[in-house]
C-alpha cells in the first residue's frame, strides 16, 4: 500500500510517498481502508519531533481518518468488516490503510460522507470538550476565540453560538474574519491591525470576556488573560504561533480566574465513555445541519505535504482534508 512517510524529522517537504507493507490489526484493533484523513496542527509537530507523541520511525502522520473497516482484531465485537467508520489514530492516517483502536473508532451516521467524518474528531471533539467539560460555558456568557478561522477555532466559534454564548472572533485577516461572521460571530477583531486587549475592553464595556479559547499562544496569550472578566476561564488549547507563553500568575489571582488545560486526545483515551457521549451530541448537531465543517480544500494523498505546508503558512481557513482513493 502507499503511505506518506516521515523517515527523519523535518518540515513537510521531507515527507515521501512510499510503498509499505499492509498493517495487521492486533487484539482490540481494527484495520481501516482510509478514504479521507483530516489535516491538523499536531501533524506538523509530530513530523518535526515537537509533539508529545513520538512514533517509531518511519511513520505516516495523520491523526483522524474516515473509511471502511477491512478486518478486526481479536475481541472486537462492536465493529465488523464493511462498516463505515471514523477514528482517532494519532498518526498513520496519510496512508491507504491504518490500524486504530476499537475504543476510538466510531460508526458513521447514515448519510454522512467521508470528508465530513474525517474532519470531525479533532476540531469538534477538542472544542466541545474545551467549552463543555473544561470551561463549563453557559448561555449568555461571552466567549473570545483566538485563531478563530482555523479548524479548531471555527469549531469553537460554531459551538459557542450553539451553546448560547456571545462569540467574539479574533483572526489575522479580513478574509478570515468574514468567514467567522458568516458562521455566527457577533463581533470580530483583526489582531494584526488592532490591539486585542483594547478592542475586547471596548466590545465588552470594560467587563471582559468569560471564556478565552486559545489555540494560538505566543504574544496573544497574556493580553487575552488580561481581558478575562471576574471568574473567567482561559483555555490552553495549543500553540499554533510557535512559542509557549509565560503567564503572570497574579492575573489569575486578581481576577479569580482559572487557567485550564485542554488535551482532548488524552481525554478521549482516559475517559472514552464521556468522550462518546460528547460525540453523540456533536453527531446529532451535524446530522441535523446545526454544525457544518468549513472545508478549505481537498488534497490527494501525494499532495499531503502541500496540505501541511499550507497549514503552517496560515493559508487554511477551516479544515483541510486528504483524500485517498482506496481500492
Amino acid at each position: 500500500m502507499n503511505a506518506i512517510l516521515c523517515q527523519q524529522y523535518g518540515p513537510p517537504e521531507t515527507l515521501r510517498l512510499t510503498e509499505v507493507p499492509e498493517p495487521q490489526p492486533a487484539a482490540g484493533q481494527v484495520l481501516i481502508g482510509v478514504n479521507a484523513c483530516g489535516v491538523n496542527f499536531p501533524d506538523t509537530l509530530i513530523i518535526e519531533g515537537k509533539y508529545q507523541v513520538k512514533p517509531p520511525m518511519p511513520f505516516a502522520p495523520g491523526g483522524e481518518v474516515a473509511g471502511r473497516v477491512l478486518s478486526v482484531g481479536e475481541g472486537v465485537t462492536t465493529l465488523k468488516p464493511g462498516d463505515h467508520v471514523f477514528a482517532l489514530t494519532g498518526y498513520g492516517g496519510f496512508a491507504e490503510q491504518v490500524v486504530a483502536h476499537a475504543t476510538t473508532t466510531l460508526p458513521m451516521p447514515a448519510g454522512m460522507d467521508f470528508v465530513t467524518a474525517a474532519s470531525t474528531m479533532y476540531t469538534y471533539g477538542t472544542s466541545y470538550h474545551a467549552l463543555k467539560d473544561r470551561a463549563n460555558l453557559q448561555a449568555g456568557e461571552t466567549l473570545l476565540v483566538l485563531g478563530a478561522a482555523g479548524g479548531v477555532g471555527l469549531a469553537a466559534l460554531q459551538l459557542g453560538v450553539l451553546m448560547g454564548a456571545r462569540v467574539i472572533a479574533a483572526a489575522s485577516s479580513e478574509e478570515k474574519l468574514a468567514v467567522c461572521r458568516e458562521l455566527g460571530a457577533s463581533e470580530t477583531i483583526n489582531y494584526t491591525t488592532e490591539d486585542l486587549r483594547t478592542r475586547v475592553n471596548e466590545l465588552t464595556g470594560g467587563k471582559g470576556v468569560d471564556v478565552v479559547y486559545d489555540p494560538v499562544g505566543d504574544r496573544f496569550a497574556e493580553p487575552a488573560v488580561r481581558s478575562l472578566a471576574w471568574r473567567g476561564r482561559y483555555l490552553v488549547v495549543g500553540f499554533a504561533a510557535g512559542s509557549i507563553p509565560s503567564i503572570p500568575l497574579n492575573l489569575a489571582l486578581l481576577k479569580g480566574a482559572s487557567i485550564v488545560g485542554v488535551f482532548w486526545g488524552a481525554f478521549a483515551q482516559r475517559e472514552p465513555k464521556r468522550s462518546r457521549q460528547n460525540f453523540e451530541q456533536l453527531l446529532q448537531w451535524i446530522t441535523t445541519g446545526q454544525l457544518k465543517q468549513h472545508i478549505h480544500k481537498q488534497y490527494l494523498l501525494a499532495d499531503a505535504p502541500v496540505a501541511l505546508r499550507d497549514l503552517l503558512d496560515r493559508k487554511v481557513i477551516g479544515k483541510a482534508v486528504v483524500i485517498i482513493d482506496t481500492p
